[in-house]
């Protein structure tokens, strides 16, 4: 049974759970609160969802998967509350401990699988990501966090908030490990096309201050020592639509058609932050859903097109390091809008993207996503991979 240390679960199994034998045979691993598992309830962050949801009768193919690969199941982790926040506290269950930079927070929703993870209480975590839930934690974390293009891994057995971004997602400290994880999900680096330039756009680089630019240059440069010097030309209908409230609109009216039923019937306390969001969510008319669902499908096709043909996005995961556990909710609403206009890009286009750690900022961890194309998961994998030996 795991000591945890980083007050990084809900729930710690007593004897580590292992279902079959593989690929994974040997390692632990956690799940996030939010992950259907046969015969438990979910807690998706909140005890009010806890206390009135039965069990589960079918666990989510993406933890069976991981289950019938070998790995142990430990336990499952702390989330932020219904998965609507990416700084990693909740009112109810608490922050779990970012080892990587103590005080800090470990970035959401996926706080408690980070944090496992980073800790070293288990070799990988599941998570989930739907505007950076992966991506933000891994970042913050120090670790390597897969964010798979929507649709290409069975998200079934998921609670949902907006199921059009919802994705499963994994983090592993190191890359061979990652690289391990996602083959038994079929996404094996060795089957990789291979890219032909790389796209640093200026549209999100140059709103980068220079300690961001200079922690991540190291990697940049390894980069372009592959395939050249990035191109910088802006993305897409960046100026003419506004991605960020296109993303926020667009979660909200999903968020609110899966969750407001039960919370009007309920009426949960929330914590700080969520209880807004929700409000603002069930005040998204269905004309505005219906103009920000147009204004998404013309984003996905823009960035279909500027990806086409072997294209990689270098993106800053996110902008900076993360917040400190002591930041004022004003401060810690700023980060998380300066955030989600950068981890938007694959979320509105539905593509995958790779954190790849290993710069600081101010002593804390920050890191540097790829993104491809939809179906381009093995290519940002192979790229990590080269860009580690380069």
């Amino acid at each position: 049974m795991i000591n945890d240390t980083a007050e990084a679960f809900v729930e710690v199994l007593e004897t580590p759970l292992v279902a079959g034998a593989g690929a994974l045979s040997g390692l632990t691993f956690a799940a996030k609160d939010n992950y259907a598992f046969a015969g438990r309830v979910a807690g998706n962050g909140s005890p009010a969802w806890k206390a009135n949801h039965a069990p589960d009768t079918v666990t989510a193919p993406s933890l069976q998967t991981v289950l019938n690969a070998g790995a142990a199941l430990a336990g499952f982790t702390k989330m932020d509350e219904f998965a609507y926040s990416m700084i990693g506290s909740n009112a109810h269950t608490g922050t779990p401990l970012n080892s990587a930079a103590p005080l800090r927070v470990p970035g959401g929703s996926s706080s408690g699988s980070a944090s496992a993870v980073a800790a070293g209480l288990v070799d990988f975590a599941l998570g989930s990501d739907t505007g950076g839930s992966v991506r933000i934690p891994a970042s913050f974390c120090g670790l390597y966090g897969l964010r798979p293009g929507h649709g290409r891994i069975d998200g079934s057995g998921l609670k949902p908030l907006a199921p059009s971004f919802d994705v499963p997602g994994w983090f592993a400290p190191e890359l061979d490990l990652m690289l391990r994880i996602s083959a038994v999900f079929g996404l094996a680096a060795d089957k990789a096309t291979a890219p032909v330039r790389l796209w640093m756009p200026d549209t999100i680089w140059s709103r980068m201050d220079a300690a961001m630019r200079s922690a991540l240059a190291p990697g940049i440069a390894r980069a372009e020592s592959l395939l050249g010097p990035a191109l910088t030309h802006a993305i897409p209908l960046y100026g003419e639509i506004d991605w960020f409230e296109t993303f926020r609109l667009h979660q909200a009216y999903e968020a609110w058609a899966s969750l407001g039923d039960w919370i009007e019937v309920e009426r949960p306390d929330f914590g700080p932050g969520v209880g807004e969001r929700l409000a603002a969510a069930k005040a998204v008319s269905e004309e505005t859903f219906a103009k920000v669902s147009q204004d998404r499908s013309a984003i996905r096709a823009a960035m279909d097109e500027a990806l086409s043909g072997g294209v990689i996005l270098l993106l800053p995961t996110a902008p900076g390091p993360a917040p400190l556990r002591d930041a004022s909710q004003s401060d810690l609403e700023l980060y998380r809008r300066a955030t989600m206009p950068i981890t938007c890009i694959a979320g509105l286009s539905g593509l995958p993207e790779l954190t790849v750690p290993g710069a600081s900022v101010d002593g804390a961890p920050v890191g540097l996503s790829l993104v491809a194309a939809r179906g381009g998961e093995e290519m940002i994998l192979d790229f990590a991979r080269r860009m580690s030996a380069a």
